[in-house]
């Protein structure tokens, strides 16, 4: 058969799990969608959303659907079209739209995603003290740390809360401050976690968080030999990366950043780069992009945080307008040399495409953090707010029932999304900025605005990757 005669679907896998400094969402299929009893009939929902693309292909993803972006080629769009008339399922270009969520039995009503997360993530602030002054910084730092006794106590404390809720594995974030300070404990930790794993049957994975100030190569070497993922902050080429990372005395980061990266290149190390984008830094995002890129390394993009600790609101705070147009100028940097792997998920702040979800991140559900002293809490900006201890009995139980401050409520229990057709994908945004700029949890995300503007950029962007690589993505039928 020829390209006009035989259908083909080209669709995304997965994108990898994030390292990058928040706490991360579960996303999830939506449940098969429920149709009128015993009917045999399909059809095409009314909400897709099409855009063409390159070569007679076009762009096909529906918002409530279990699938993100999805390229058909002309043959598999008209068999899509020809179910705006009800009818049975009988070829298999049929069944694997149905599979995409684009075809769902007559009369449909689909319901919210239904997920259980199978992985407990902690953040482990295995120090107060940092070697940098970072502009948007939430942490008030001092030259503490945490100990050996109270790191135990704490792995003792979430694979305790893991096993009580049934989880199927847990993920450790070493954090601060800067890690690397205290990175003998890491050492310590990683190792006794590990066992804590293979003796409960767990699987296992974590992550050091870093500034790529101080890492040695002893310690890539580590990181290397022993599975860990790192994350490395960098917020610009040059001077957009000195604006905002800085060292004690204000002199910026960036070169020895870079350097580091480069040598953990060398040594086998593939770093995930966290980028966050303010006031400072906003019109430098392109050209962060393109050192990733570059070097083919992963990344995510941030949106600025308000905080009691950040040095300027107004300067760090980037107006909407500037912010659409540098995330734009991004795009274009990624789509003039789109990658092999899906970037779909790391590139709108707290928006998660890879899979449909009802709430931005596990804070108050499947995530708790540690302080250097013990203390716990649902999200590390209020890391000097702990509403429990290492020592309770049930740690994650105690943060799942906190009733005060930000709540991390789902996003049909929000006003200004529960009509929104983005909502299983964005679910509104990060809570807790949320309540700190509205006073509300319950209330669409500040940044709602830039959401919606970039979304489409976003899809297109993906469907572009899609047919640029559908060898890799496709599915003859």
């Amino acid at each position: 058969m020829n390209e006009r005669t035989e259908a083909k679907i080209f669709w995304s896998d997965q994108p990898d799990q994030l390292d990058n400094d928040c706490a991360c969402s579960t996303a999830s299929v939506l449940p098969a969608a429920k149709g009128r009893e015993g009917s045999p009939l399909w059809e095409r929902p009314p909400n897709l959303y099409l855009e063409a693309l390159p070569e007679r292909h076009t762009l096909v993803f529906n918002p409530f659907g279990p699938a993100g972006v999805v390229a058909l080629n002309a043959a598999a769009l008209a068999e899509l079209e020809a179910f705006r008339v009800a009818q049975p399922i009988e070829s298999d270009t049929a069944r694997q739209l149905a599979a995409l969520g684009l075809l769902q039995p007559q009369g449909a009503v689909q319901g919210p995603p239904q997920v259980k997360p199978e992985l407990l993530t902690a953040w482990l602030h295995v120090t107060n003290a940092c070697n940098l002054r970072c502009t948007y910084c939430y942490v008030n730092k001092t030259d503490e740390a945490m100990d050996e006794a109270t790191g135990r106590a704490a792995i003792d404390a979430i694979f305790r809360s893991a096993r009580l809720h049934r989880f199927k594995g847990v993920k450790l974030k070493y954090a601060g401050g800067e890690a690397t300070l205290n990175f003998e404990l890491v050492r310590t930790l990683h190792h006794y976690a590990k066992s804590l794993a293979v003796e409960h049957g767990l699987d296992f994975q974590d992550a050091v968080l870093s500034n790529g100030v101080a890492l040695s190569n002893a310690m890539l070497d580590f990181i290397r030999d022993n599975g860990i993922n790192l994350m490395i902050s960098l917020d610009g080429v040059g001077a957009a990366h000195d604006a905002q990372r800085v060292f004690i005395n204000g002199k910026g980061s960036f070169k020895i950043v870079a350097w580091s990266i480069n040598r953990a290149l060398i040594r086998g190390v593939r770093p995930h780069l966290s980028i966050t984008v303010t006031g400072n830094s906003v019109d430098g995002v392109a050209k962060a992009v393109a050192f990733a890129l570059d070097r083919d390394l992963p990344f995510n993009l941030n949106f600025y945080r308000e905080n009691d600790y950040s040095k300027s609101q107004a300067d760090l705070q980037a107006e909407d307008e500037r912010l659409i147009a540098a995330m734009k100028a991004a795009f274009k940097v990624i789509e003039e040399r789109l990658p092999q792997r899906s970037l779909i998920s790391a590139l709108v702040d707290r928006s998660n495409f890879g899979g449909s979800h009802t709430h931005t991140c596990g804070a108050g559900h499947n995530y708790m953090v540690v302080d250097h002293k013990g203390g716990m809490t649902r999200c590390q900006m209020e890391i000097d707010k702990p509403v429990t201890t290492v020592h309770a009995a049930d740690p994650l139980l105690a943060l799942q029932t906190v009733s005060s401050g930000f709540q991390n409520v789902a996003v049909d229990d929000k006003e200004g999304c529960r009509t929104c057709e983005w909502r299983y994908w964005c679910t509104g945004g990060c809570p807790l900025l949320t309540r700190r700029v509205t006073g509300r949890s319950d209330v669409k995300s500040p940044y709602c605005n830039v959401y919606k503007a970039l979304y489409p950029e976003l899809l297109r962007l993906e469907g572009l990757r899609l047919v640029k690589w559908r060898e890799q993505n496709s599915l003859n039928l």
